[in-house]
């Protein structure tokens, strides 16, 4: 039996979340509703511009939301980042620590520099706008990897915004390589419409012949395949991944199992807050089929929770959330 359920490798980064209106986009130049990458001076005229004394602070990170959400269900996961040497590297290894989450780095050795933070917008309508410095994340590199954890783990997860640095691309590119030499599960996530469409070719660096699980919202099905239309881009997929979930928002999700596909229903929400969303769901449902759930039951989970992580603010679950939604699910 494996140590872990899931080894997975992405950024550090700490999320700043706060409010905004519409217009805030355009009086500064921001692209709504993707995550785009800015040099710090970039990140702090923004926070300038924002009653920052509304704001929230958490450990994020897409990747690093996904393990977390497996620990809170029960399971166990491992995490190989980078931090800096800093009050933010300190605030987010204890968070690690505090759900359970293994990983080697201590605050003690992590480098100097900055740690990754994400500002995080959330407009009236509920989505997100993420602008990130990622700091000492763009060093990290395959030297981060633990391989013997990697070879005590069910899946490995890779985050996709890792594509965007040509150090991290390579240390998603040496986990995979590790993972399917010793036959362990690979499951990836675009992570966001701008990897896909602007870093095409790195992307297809990772997918390669074929990965065992990918996650994907419809946009970036549609993008990454070329498509118009989920019919189409489900089609593609087929060709790129052994299996896959297509998140839909509101309409929940479509799952294909390897052999057929699987409609997931939505569940019901006011949505406040949609970061963290698909984080969830791909915890949620790694969490379900490494412990004997069907990709419809792991699927169900999954929908359920992520439904509960956009109806607040914030990415993540509490361990107590996290009890309440298996409790629901199994009433």
């Amino acid at each position: 039996m494996k140590k872990y359920d899931v080894y997975g490798i992405g950024n550090a980064i700490v999320d700043i979340v706060t409010e905004v209106d519409h217009d805030f986009f355009d009086k500064n130049s921001v692209e709504k509703g993707v995550m785009t990458l800015v040099d710090e001076k970039r990140q702090m005229d923004l926070m300038k511009a924002i009653d920052m004394k509304k704001s929230r602070m958490s450990g994020g990170g897409s990747a690093g939301n996904t393990v977390v959400a497996v620990n809170q269900f029960g399971g166990r996961s491992f995490y190989s980042c980078l931090v800096a040497h800093d009050d933010l590297g300190k605030f987010f290894l204890e968070d690690l620590k505090r759900n359970g989450v293994d990983t080697l780095l201590t605050h003690e050795s992590s480098p100097p520099g900055h740690t990754g933070r994400c500002l995080v917008m959330t407009t009236p309508d509920a989505h997100r706008t993420m602008n990130t410095f990622l700091g000492v994340n763009s060093f990290l590199s395959p030297e981060h990897l633990n391989e013997s954890a990697i070879l005590d783990s069910s899946y490995v997860y890779l985050e996709g915004y890792l594509v965007a640095s040509p150090k991290g691309l390579e240390a998603i590119k040496e986990a995979k390589r590790i993972a399917e030499k010793n036959k362990i599960g690979v499951a990836l996530t675009f992570s966001d419409p701008s990897m896909v469409k602007y870093f095409s070719d790195q992307m297809h660096q990772i997918v390669g012949a074929s990965v065992d699980l990918l996650f994907c919202n419809d946009e970036e099905a549609m993008i990454y395949t070329g498509t118009a239309t989920v019919d189409d881009a489900r089609v593609g997929l087929k060709n790129l991944a052994k299996h896959f979930v297509i998140t839909l928002g509101a309409n929940g999700a479509l799952i294909f199992d390897g052999d057929t596909f699987i409609e997931i229903e939505p569940y019901s929400v006011r949505a406040v807050d949609t970061n963290g969303a698909g984080d969830m769901f791909a915890g949620a449902f790694l969490y379900g089929i490494t412990h004997k759930h069907s990709y419809a039951e792991a699927g169900k989970l999954a929908s359920l929770a992520s439904s509960r992580v956009v109806s607040q603010f914030g990415p993540r679950l509490t361990p107590g959330q996290a009890a309440k939604v298996m409790q629901d699910l199994m009433a």
